[in-house]
């Protein structure tokens, strides 16, 4: 069990201690419920009175907070505490994992591949033939690494990842239990007879540094050529992007979103959860698109906002909502009108 003084962690996030510099923490713990021996955080106002309350050891807070009164816990203010607080859990992570080195038994390594210096491969893993695997790298059990695949240096493969053959990840990926990468796009051509033929789909997938895809997505390889995951991408819990899909930098992408093949995502998108896109469409860059938001052709302008199905500009779909809800008065109204239609014509007739 790792053991840090409040000292040391403010040079970890670069914050300054009030109170005891040297007391010890081993655990973290949420601020409504921490206890002593264990780290906290406040960011969020609503939980600023369990900062007077909290058991914890040692609390980082935003600089700008005034205390209302005094507190028994060590204090590290930090201009972000949110951020600091994140920062805090991935030294700590990275600390945990760099004890994992070595290779359990028992486990498969094709003799032609290759890894590099502190690698962990856990047991019933299997690396095939012509692999190439950086330094840092984890790979935990059950994970399937399939001929020809390169890996760089630091990636985390969480249980039961599975990589086909080909794929190209970059350094600095996590890649959560249950996903799957490279495995065929779907391609069948019909035939005169109401059969289909399948396409067979000979590309790759690659995956650009620092990114991250959550549990049980699927990410399918080209038809011909890549799909491309680019640098600092986050994707969540099942996900599906289709062949020859491009995802532009440091997009993020919520659980249940699917992306139909060949759809190009420009840098700094977001999507919000059980969106999706069709297919052969492009996303200008920074556009967000809300939950269940259906995008049924391209979108061109940039740091836009999308909601509804079809997607359609946030304003445009927000009035034309209204407009729906009002349906069942206008058609009340509209019959009444049609009432007073027919009895001023029949009137009209009698005159």
């Amino acid at each position: 069990m790792l053991s840090f003084s409040a000292q040391q962690i403010a040079l970890m996030v670069q914050g300054k201690v009030e109170g005891d510099a040297a007391v010890t923490v081993h655990q973290f713990g949420k601020i409504e419920s921490a206890v002593v021996g264990e780290i906290s955080f406040l960011a969020n106002p609503k939980y600023e009175d369990f900062l007077y309350q909290t058991k914890a050891s040692i609390i980082i807070i935003n600089e700008s907070l005034v205390l209302k009164q005094n507190i028994s816990a060590t204090l590290i203010r930090v201009p972000d505490a949110y951020a600091a607080f994140a920062t805090l859990l991935t030294q700590y992570q990275a600390l945990k994992s760099k004890s994992l080195t070595g290779i359990q038994s028992p486990s498969f390594i094709a003799p032609t591949a290759t890894l590099g210096k502190d690698h962990f491969v856990a047991a019933f893993a299997y690396i095939g033939e012509n692999v190439k695997v950086g330094e840092e790298v984890k790979i935990f059990s059950n994970v399937v690494i399939g001929e020809n695949v390169v890996i760089g240096n630091k990636v985390v493969l969480h249980p039961g990842v599975v990589i086909y053959a080909d794929c190209v990840l970059g350094n600095n990926i996590i890649i959560h239990a249950g996903t799957i990468i490279g495995s065929d796009g779907f391609g069948f051509a019909p035939n005169a007879d109401g059969s289909y033929q399948k396409v067979p789909q000979l590309g790759n997938v690659i995956i650009e540094d620092n990114v991250e895809i959550g549990a049980n997505t699927t990410i399918d390889r080209a038809t011909i050529g890549s799909t491309i995951i680019k640098k600092g991408v986050k994707l969540d819990n099942l996900v599906q992007i289709a062949h020859n899909v491009e995802i532009g930098q440091d997009t993020v992408i919520a659980a249940q979103v699917g992306l139909s093949g060949s759809t190009k995502l420009g840098k700094g998108i977001m999507m919000g959860g059980q969106s999706g896109a069709a297919g052969h469409l492009n996303i200008a860059d920074g556009v967000k698109v809300a939950a269940r938001s259906g995008i049924t052709k391209t979108i061109d302008k940039a740091n836009s906002t999308v909601t509804g199905f079809p997607a359609a500009e946030h304003s445009t779909a927000l009035r034309a909502q209204i407009h729906l809800k009002n349906l069942p008065n206008l058609e009340k109204r509209l019959k009444e009108l049609e009432i007073l239609v027919k009895q001023l014509s029949e009137k009209g007739k009698s005159a």
